[in-house]
């Protein structure tokens, strides 16, 4: 089963690997990218978050027979290659987000996949789109997070915020 693993092409052997097996085990016990976390098994946490074409998914429920010949990023991918941190692994540095630290990659993958389609998010979008549980309680924190990224970003791209209620590409 080939799939493009934060941008390499990756083959998992299906005579190995059951394709029903949730994409969060392959991960972590096949392909040892341990960034990922497992906290509830029924996709209801976020712990587990990745992306899929894009989109942020909980991989705890998606089996890997549902991400073959797709795209997956995790959070081993955010950074830059040469290791710059992505503008919200700054942000969360910034605003100190992290408490015990757990939810911390399904959040972030959860954010970014929300910065990639909106540069200006709402409050109410953000909530929307980041379902993620912490159970430390630093909600408030993540959503200023989100929010200096997402100034970071425009920055960087030059784009200037919507009128309101507008995403920006």
């Amino acid at each position: 089963m080939n799939l493009d693993l934060n941008g390499k092409p990756v083959n998992v052997d299906d005579a190995l690997v059951d394709p029903a097996m949730p994409l969060l085990w392959v991960l972590r016990d096949v392909l040892q990218l341990t960034g990922t976390k497992y906290g509830c098994g029924v996709a209801a946490c976020g712990a587990c978050t990745v992306w899929v074409d894009g989109a942020a998914v909980r991989s705890c429920v998606t089996p890997l027979s549902a991400v073959a010949g797709k795209a997956v990023r995790t959070i081993e991918s955010l950074a830059a290659p040469d290791g710059a941190l992505h503008p919200l692994q700054r942000a969360w540095i910034a605003h100190q987000v992290p408490q015990c630290g757990y939810c911390q990659s399904g959040l972030l993958m959860a954010a970014a996949a929300l910065l990639a389609k909106n540069r200006n998010p709402s409050d109410a979008e953000i909530d929307a789109s980041v379902t993620n549980l912490c159970r430390c309680g630093t909600t408030v924190r993540v959503r200023e997070a989100i929010k200096t990224a997402a100034r970071e970003l425009r920055a960087e791209s030059g784009t200037k915020p919507p009128a309101a209620g507008r995403a920006t590409p």
